[in-house]
């Protein structure tokens, strides 16, 4: 499993790669973590705020933070 936290850098976007970062570390699970700031990749993926979570390519989350609980659902569902 891939998760990329779409985002410039914004405070929002640190708080979520924190979230996510640490949600994966709780579960041990096997999940590569990215962190895409580029604006042009951020485009490709057709959101217009940030920060966004995307699993395996499909957005989840987007234009706000997500609570530890969302991330954690996620990761067990997929």
């Amino acid at each position: 499993m891939t998760i990329k936290i779409l985002g410039t850098g914004c405070p929002k976007c640190k708080q979520t790669v924190d979230i996510v970062n640490k949600a994966v570390a709780k579960l041990g699970a096997d999940i590569k973590v990215e962190k895409v700031e580029d604006i042009i990749k951020i485009m490709e993926y057709n959101v217009i705020s940030t920060p966004v979570v995307v699993v395996d390519e499909s957005v989840k989350i987007k234009g706000r933070v997500p609570t530890m609980s969302e991330i954690t659902a996620l990761i067990q569902a997929s």
